[in-house]
């Protein structure tokens, strides 16, 4: 690469970096430990390059996230097929055809390129898409109950208006995620028809299935899960189709697969750039000549269950994080959910919110300016290459599950193992959701929506925390503040934090010099809990704890480690702390 010269008229060499800003492995090593030393999260006697471990984190699927990439040997990813912006796409699930119908018209006003459209028996699909212009906005329907009538009542309103489908449309088709779903459908039948919708959207020059794996992940399946089931779900439809003499690669080409997309942004990346991968190999091996060129088409939606009900403006936050991912993840349409999903059906503000997330990144930001822009980075292809093949592993367990019939059980367990351990980091609250579980607010007031049947659906991240703010503690928690407000604020703040993630309020004595001035500003409250440093605790606080029962205290806390005090306290609640265990005792000695 060279630069120009204006001056002299000759080129030289454009350098990437200055000899004396390259550095090495073991310097960045070194710098790290001294600001993790600093930190107190390294020791004095640690090797520098105990660095790694502790600024890696390891997901749900033991795979290991790095705080940088390392260079390795070269990758196998497949490239996105997408060039340019992705298609802005909008989820219209109002019942009321009406109002559905007003929503899908302001958005495509407001931008969107195409709509994601539920259906079930009682829809009427001709008035929800009144208006709209079938050929320029693709149609991708939701029905999973009922595919075949929403597919017919698709193709008789589209010719009924004599025109043709635009070719990203969609039937919707996925008989193995309503299964999984466990939602009303007679699976064998929906099976049958998948031929018949299969023949119906060729002549229409659209597609008719969707491989939706946030089917698993609306039940709390990890990454790889998610992958696993998808390219497993995706093999089954492809088995059906060419058994009843479709081509492969007419079959692979009427199918689209649709990712959730998390705040999780480097995994949500790797993500989708691994399920290309998975699925081109699953053509490849099953026969695909190397000169057609057949690839996945991926819609990502932002992860409901990762949406809060409380506070649910930082849903706003996650969606952009996560929308930005699915962008340079690749993917050829993305749906950012309103932020207010999580409540119920979505108002206007929240769905022109969402819309416009696209708009920032696309337009403003200049996110689909290049394609693939993770490619090459080491961090992102090694993280790639561990969840393809993790997936790929996943998908070949489902293969020898489903050999004698599609028995969902195992997998159902094992997304239950992994929702199980999510709980567990949420409770000890190792994975923080901020609003909910950090830096609640007991004093807000909840927007009110209309009831939503998708969230029926969902096994929301932090459920367990909603409930308890759902049903707010009867009475506060008496704070016993040691010292001024410069000593105390620190754990204090900790425990205030704490004990509202769990709908808990406190009274909050202030600043105290002793025990006489603490006891002063005590109610009737039935639960106390000290909070102040360890200087404190270990000069007046054994005798706050026993002046504080006296005056009627029946279960005494500590912000702290329990043996901080010479006295005897009944819980104790420090960093690590299993947070639902302690707010659900501490909810029970209130009531």
């Amino acid at each position: 690469m060279t630069t120009g010269d204006t001056s002299s008229g000759t080129s030289t060499p454009l350098a990437l970096a200055a000899e004396q800003d390259v550095h090495s492995q073991e310097e960045w090593e070194a710098a790290t430990a001294a600001v993790l030393r600093k930190a107190r999260r390294l020791g004095e006697d640690d090797p520098d390059a105990a660095v790694w471990g502790k600024l890696t984190r390891t997901t749900l699927d033991g795979i290991e996230i790095t705080p940088v990439g390392v260079p390795g040997g070269a990758t196998a990813s497949v490239r996105p097929q997408r060039a340019g912006a992705w298609d802005i796409r909008s989820f219209v699930s109002h019942p009321d055809a009406k109002l559905a119908n007003e929503e899908a018209l302001v958005d495509l006003d407001g931008g969107v390129t195409s709509l994601w459209v539920a259906f079930d028996d009682d829809t009427d699909l001709k008035a929800v898409l009144a208006g709209v212009l079938l050929d320029l906005a693709p149609v991708v329907l939701d029905a999973q109950t009922s595919p075949t009538a929403a597919a017919t009542a698709l193709l008789a309103y589209a010719d009924e208006r004599g025109v043709d489908l635009h070719p990203d449309s969609n039937l919707g088709a996925d008989p193995l995620g309503a299964m999984l779903r466990e939602l009303p459908l007679a699976v064998d039948e929906a099976v049958a028809e998948l031929r018949d919708l299969a023949v119906q959207a060729r002549t229409a020059g659209i597609r008719a299935i969707v491989v939706d794996a946030t089917a698993a992940h609306d039940l709390g399946a990890s990454d790889v899960q998610e992958l696993g089931w998808s390219i497993a779900t995706g093999v089954a439809y492809l088995r059906w189709l060419t058994d009843h003499g479709l081509d492969l690669a007419d079959a692979a080409n009427l199918i689209e697969f649709r990712y959730a997309a998390t705040d999780e942004q480097f995994p949500t990346i790797a993500k989708l750039r691994a399920a290309r991968q998975l699925w081109a190999s699953v053509l490849q091996h099953s026969g695909l000549p190397v000169d057609v060129d057949v690839a996945q088409r991926q819609h990502a939606v932002t992860s409901r269950p990762m949406f809060s009900k409380y506070d649910p403006y930082v849903n706003m936050l996650r969606g952009t994080i996560a929308a930005f991912a699915a962008g340079v993840g690749g993917a050829d349409a993305v749906t950012v959910l309103p932020f207010d999903a999580s409540l119920g059906q979505p108002e206007g503000f929240g769905r022109r919110i969402a819309r416009n997330v696209s708009h920032l990144l696309i337009d403003e930001s200049h996110v689909a300016a290049v394609a693939d822009p993770a490619g090459g980075a080491y961090a992102v292809e090694g993280l790639t290459a561990d969840l393809a093949a993790a997936g790929w592993a996943a998908f070949q367990q489902l293969e020898q599950e489903w050999e004698d019939g599609h028995d969902l059980t195992p997998f159902r367990e094992r997304i239950a193992t992994t929702v199980a351990e999510r709980e567990r980091e949420i409770a000890r609250r190792k994975r923080p959701l901020t609003g909910l579980t950090e830096f609640p607010n007991l004093a807000e007031e909840l927007p009110a929506r209309d009831a939503d049947p998708f969230n029926d659906r969902v096994a929301r991240y932090g459920a367990s925390f909603e409930a308890l703010r759902d049903e707010p503690a009867a009475a506060p928690v008496f704070l016993a503040t040691l010292g001024t407000v410069a000593q105390h604020t620190a754990r204090a703040t900790f425990a205030t934090n704490l004990l509202a993630a769990g709908g808990i309020a406190v009274d909050v004595a202030g600043p105290t010099s002793g025990v006489d001035e603490l006891v002063a500003s005590y109610g009737d409250q039935k639960v106390v809990c000290l909070a102040g440093t360890d200087a404190a605790y270990g000069e007046w606080g054994g005798a706050a704890v026993e002046a504080l029962r006296a005056a009627g205290a029946q279960h005494v806390i500590i912000a702290g480690k329990p043996d901080a005090v010479e006295a005897e306290v009944d819980d104790a609640a420090a960093m690590g702390v299993d947070a639902l265990a302690f707010l659900t005792m501490t909810r029970e000695k209130l009531s």
